[in-house]
């Protein structure tokens, strides 16, 4: 398993924290996701072998937020 924190644009309450998760929780490989909007970020933990980080930003894009760089 892979731990790795994302920064996250746009996240700014409960619910922005809520929809990312959610779609995270979505990937087959996703183990664990921990938004946190105030630091703007999402910490997942995942299977390499199933998900990739693409994955995980598209997911989070789902969401409606923007995974930076």
């Amino acid at each position: 398993m892979t731990d790795k924190t994302f920064n996250v644009e746009g996240m700014s309450c409960g619910h922005c924290k809520a929809a990312v998760e959610e779609e995270l929780g979505k990937l087959s490989g996703v183990e664990r996701s921990n938004a946190d909007f105030e630091k703007g970020t999402v910490e997942v933990r995942y299977d390499e072998k199933r998900v990739t980080t693409g994955d995980i930003k598209n997911a989070v894009e789902e969401a409606g937020y923007t995974v930076a760089v």
